[in-house]
């Protein structure tokens, strides 16, 4: 029965490491590739998330990245929980053309955006984003932050974190190495998958302007979107968190007093049997 037991553990083991292994292998396209490690406010069981990184990541997606990119599964009402007030967000919904209907002809109309709808696709279908893409999919970002982890209960130093690749990816754009080459419409980036992807370095220094002053520097900027994908990909976390960190406490205090009343019990019998 143990040597059963040894040899599953040492398979989970080994699968765990292959399997951490392909995706770090995957993100150079074959070969090993550093993403550097960040310290990120939302991280930890304590961990809560920055509301002035969330609102300019927003920014930078709002500017950049939601002309091509896709937020299908937020609401525009769930903005609050970055610190936009009602009329606010409502101002935001209205910068967007949703699709409703069908009126009383029968037919689908558009409208301004309200706050209990989802941010709409720029694209009217997956050919008409492929067609402007080059051929390629720009992925929608409401899960792309989680997609993107490739963690390890094993070996947690060697876990990769979807901000961490977003980041690396989106300052990962050099000159292709000599002998290396970029096939016609891709651009080279250390980090993606083979080391070519079709979408243009998307960032540059300056490219917004942070309404809190904060310098919009492409490192800036990509920790600030990545913050936002995050975000996105969970909005729920912080209360997941305090239900955590609540059912922890519960059952702290419950196992003390199952403990001492365990105790007591256990002392009477010992006491009755004494007497007898």
């Amino acid at each position: 029965m143990l040597k059963s037991i040894k040899t599953i553990s040492l398979a989970v083991v080994a699968v765990s490491a292959m399997t951490l292994g392909a995706g770090v292998a995957n993100a150079a396209g074959g070969g090993e590739v550093h993403i550097e490690k960040h310290e990120w406010p939302h991280a930890g069981p304590f961990g809560k998330y920055d509301k002035a990184a969330l609102q300019r990541g927003f920014q930078v997606y709002r500017e950049v990245c939601s002309a091509c990119h896709s937020l299908e599964m937020v609401a525009f009402r769930e903005l609050d929980a970055l610190g936009y007030n009602e009329d606010e967000i409502k101002a935001f919904a209205k910068e967007y053309d949703v699709v409703d209907g069908p009126n009383d002809d029968g037919e689908m109309f558009t409208r301004p955006g309200r706050p209990s709808d989802y941010f709409p696709s720029p694209f009217a279908n997956d050919k008409e984003a492929r067609a402007a893409n080059g051929g390629a999919y720009p992925p929608d970002f409401s899960v792309l932050a989680k997609s993107r982890e490739h963690l390890s209960l094993f070996t947690p130093w060697n876990s990769i974190y979807g901000e961490d690749y977003i980041v690396a990816l989106l300052m990962g754009y050099k000159e292709a190495p000599e002998g290396f080459t970029v096939m016609d419409g891709l651009n080279y980036n250390t980090v993606f998958d083979g080391n070519q992807i079709a979408m243009a370095p998307p960032l540059s220094d300056e490219q917004v302007e942070y309404a809190d002053g904060t310098p919009a520097t492409v490192e800036q900027m990509s920790m600030d979107v990545a913050t936002f994908m995050y975000w996105a990909s969970e909005p729920k976390m912080e209360e997941r968190k305090s239900l955590g960190l609540r059912v922890m406490g519960f059952m702290i205090v419950l196992t003390i007093l199952l403990y001492f009343a365990n105790k007591s019990v256990w002392a009477k019998l010992d006491d009755e049997d004494g007497r007898s």
